[in-house]
């Protein structure tokens, strides 16, 4: 019997499944565990095979000169898709890339068959891409890729922000301004100590930027004195009246800003707020709400106070259930905010003093619903819209939060199988990955609104970034749009809840 010439019409037939490549044998087992992805690996198979040939049958012609690079004259897709390949094991992770990269390999072994092989790969990874990739995304149910809209001017507010703020300042602080302009419909009153500014502006490279947002309108530099130290006591305030944080205070007190954002001491913001804008009636102290997440990613849970307040009393608490249910009315469009008092349980005679006591005023209040007592573990749940808590409680909870991200996905990184079926798993998990560390990253949040005072405030974390900044800013855009201040004029004129 004469054997079959290995170059013949007969090595460019369809391998059957016994000769699949070992490395797509394994593949195809570990996709098929997984129901959700079964048809779309089937057809990507499939095409990865169809491709395979294609290439195979060029390389077969292409002479001498690609058999002395390829191991196998009729196995080029079998040596790209194998890890222990030479020529392209460092793309086996990506169908859709691997016939391209074997025919970049045969390319290099001369210009004649090179560009014969590399349209050959072009065209394998055209058939993988959108059978792979686009329906994987719609499984994932990833965010489309359309443009936004248009931001016409004269639907821009004016925010004032102190440029000063914060352990990073006024760098990032600038470059989250510049990108929230092009983001989101506002102006931006951007206060600091102006040689500052301008140095940053060069050394992160904003400065064209910078003087086209000038030019258009959309962000005006106010210089300011030295700025209040992070280190620094609350009451400094009163001695800096030109630091920038007072100076953005006072824009929103004059009307010239609809709201004010600072990632500076908190401290000293709420000092110059209660200075320069004064409580509401009936509060008798400011507290600080923040946005944590929950199981419902369009539904977060508003938790006061988180830091301004270490010790309370139980009228502080039935205040502060009244300011975060006009929040959370207003701003996270809640028909009727469920309040919840964090305790240790369920029962109301559960907790220490001040929430039982607590527990009588908010049972009795008319203007919201008390839906009881929420516990830690109900916090994150979505049975509630709003919860309250002393600000030593509130704050240990807050910084707690901030950590869970990051130790979540350390954990799931440590958790993935290692090798190919890690790398290839990881590929897949990516985006859901990244979806969950930005539901549980503080920094997608932004900042905390000061609820309380005759105005608009809204405070960032020390550490923030320019992606910090933006969310901080949508956030206070949002507060400013709703009408907040209109329905917290109304509670002043409401019964006054006595100290």
């Amino acid at each position: 019997m004469v054997p079959k010439d290995p170059d013949s019409s007969s090595a460019l037939e369809p391998r059957s499944k016994s000769t699949r490549p070992k490395a797509i044998r394994r593949l195809v087992v570990w996709y098929r565990r997984n129901a959700a992805v079964t048809s779309l690996v089937g057809t990507a198979t499939n095409s990865a095979s169809a491709a395979g040939n294609v290439a195979e049958s060029v390389v077969s012609s292409a002479g001498n000169v690609a058999e002395s690079v390829v191991s196998s004259a009729g196995n080029v897709a079998e040596s790209v898709v194998s890890s222990a390949g030479n020529v392209a094991g460092s793309v086996v992770s990506s169908a859709g890339s691997v016939v391209s990269s074997a025919g970049t390999v045969v390319a290099n072994a001369g210009s004649s068959a090179g560009s014969v092989v590399s349209s050959a790969g072009s065209i394998a990874g055209n058939m993988l891409q959108p059978l792979v990739f686009d329906p994987l995304r719609r499984l994932q149910s990833s965010e489309s890729g359309t443009e936004a809209e248009a931001i016409l001017d004269r639907d821009r507010l004016w925010i004032a922000v102190d440029g000063m703020g914060g352990d990073n300042a006024p760098g990032p602080i600038l470059d989250g301004c510049l990108q929230a302009i092009q983001r989101l419909p506002l102006r931006i009153k951007f206060v600091g100590e102006s040689d500052k500014v301008q140095a940053a502006a060069q050394a992160l490279d904003l400065s064209e930027e910078l003087d086209q947002a000038t030019k258009a309108g959309h962000l005006e530099l106010v210089a300011s004195g030295p700025s209040v130290g992070m280190d620094e006591e609350a009451t400094v305030v009163r001695r800096k009246r030109d630091a920038s944080i007072n100076l953005a205070m006072d824009l929103v007190k004059k009307g010239e800003a609809l709201a004010m954002y600072s990632a500076g001491n908190s401290g000293a913001l709420m000092a110059s707020a209660i200075f320069r804008l004064g409580r509401l009636k009936g509060i008798d102290r400011p507290a600080i709400g923040a946005l944590f997440p929950t199981k419902d990613p369009g539904q977060p849970v508003l938790v006061l106070d988180v830091g301004a307040n270490m010790d309370c009393k139980p009228t502080y608490l039935h205040q502060f259930a009244l300011l975060g249910n006009i929040y959370s009315r207003d701003v996270l469009q809640v028909a009727q905010p469920r309040i919840g008092l964090l305790n240790i349980g369920e029962e109301e005679c559960k907790g220490n003093d001040l929430s039982i006591r607590a527990y009588e005023l908010l049972r009795e209040e008319k203007r919201l619903h008390f839906a009881g007592n929420c516990e830690g573990r109900d916090v994150l749940s979505g049975e509630f819209d709003v919860v309250v808590c002393d600000g030593f409680t509130g704050n240990v909870l807050l910084k707690f939060l901030e950590s869970v991200g990051s130790v979540l996905l350390d954990v799931l990184r440590a958790e993935l199988p290692r090798g190919r079926r890690g790398k290839v798993g990881s590929a897949f998990l990516r985006s859901n990955l990244k979806r969950i560390k930005k539901r549980l990253d503080h920094a997608e949040h932004g900042g905390a609104l000061l609820l309380g005072v005759n105005g608009i405030c809204v405070i960032g974390h020390g550490s923030s970034k320019a992606l910090s900044v933006v969310s901080a800013l949508r956030l206070a855009h949002s507060a400013a749009s709703h009408g907040v201040m209109d329905d917290l004029a109304q509670l002043q004129k409401a019964s006054t809840v006595s100290a």
